[in-house]
């Protein structure tokens, strides 16, 4: 393997595993300034006359602060998690359309430690995300008729939290998503070695915010990406999968392969489920082919 193909593959297996931002060397958004919680309504019944503009909302779970984004509408509520390192703010282009073009409630959210979030302590915990999730719907008032439409490593969180909450979870739309499927054990074992010297740098570096959770997401990732490989989407909720072309692997062909045949795999596990490829696109398919993201979006809403 050459030096070059060996650093291609470090910062495209940080990409897809770590925050994307932060291996980019971007600075963090600025967001406005939290606003006060206060006591939520549920969803209302029918869509609103024109789009309105989204609120911030902070749901306390277990002492820690949470962001929420919150555009009114009907049901289904339309959750989007951005993928490894971004917060809701990755959506802000693709959200105001999709609440104008469907009139659901649409939700964005800082996971913990990114965003205007909290910071939890300790190695990242996919089940603490689902748990906060879930807080921050039923804070929310939302109880039924959820679609997640999840980016990148963002496909974790919805796995767990379909498999935990399938009454709750009505459809989902993966884009270029973590599946089970792709992490092997020899999937995983290269990606470790590969983000590896990043990380060992990252902790040399000034500690910040941004640092922390770098560090934060790499500790614990070879053992939960072992559970996670066993994990298995309920068959109940349908799920529409899409894949791009190029893959965070763009440059290493048999990754590439790897990063598709996985979803394919999972498209056919289970009933109910589409396969769709995003072609030409980057691994930011939501950046380079938005409107083929929301005609999916709109296309599951329209089941639900």
């Amino acid at each position: 393997m050459t030096a070059k193909l060996r650093s291609r593959r470090r910062s495209i297996a940080l990409a897809l595993v770590l925050p994307a931002a932060l291996v980019a060397g971007l600075t963090a958004c600025g967001n406005s300034p939290p606003s006060a919680p206060g006591p939520q309504a549920p969803p209302s019944a029918s869509a609103p006359a024109s789009p309105a503009a989204s609120t911030l909302k902070m749901v306390n779970v277990d002492g820690r602060r949470l962001a929420f984004h919150v555009t009114p509408g009907h049901l289904p509520a339309i959750v989007l998690d951005a993928g490894g390192g971004e917060d809701s703010s990755y959506w802000q282009r693709l959200a105001p359309k999709l609440s104008q073009d469907t009139g659901s409630m649409i939700i964005t959210y800082d996971r913990a430690g990114l965003g205007n979030s909290d910071e939890l302590p300790g190695p990242w915990n996919v089940h603490s995300a689902v748990s906060d999730l879930e807080a921050g719907l039923r804070q929310l008032g939302v109880t039924q008729k959820v679609l997640l439409v999840s980016h990148s490593q963002a496909g974790e969180v919805a796995t767990y939290f379909a498999r935990a909450n399938p009454q709750l979870v009505s459809g989902a739309v993966l884009v270029d998503a973590n599946l089970p499927p792709f992490f092997t054990d020899q999937e995983i074992a290269r990606l470790v070695a590969a983000t590896g010297p990043q990380v060992e740098e990252a902790k040399k570096q000034p500690s910040t915010k941004e640092n922390r959770q770098l560090i934060a997401t790499a500790a614990n990732f070879g053992p939960a990406h072992h559970e996670y490989h066993q994990a298995t989407w309920p068959n109940t909720v349908p799920a529409i999968v899409i894949v791009s072309t190029k893959t965070p692997f763009d440059g290493s062909p048999e990754d590439v392969q790897r990063w598709r045949d996985a979803a394919a795999t999972f498209a056919k596990a289970g009933p109910d489920r589409e396969l769709v490829t995003a072609e030409g696109s980057s691994h930011d398919i939501p950046v380079d082919r938005p409107q083929l993201v929301l005609d999916q979006i709109e296309k599951m809403a329209g089941r639900i």
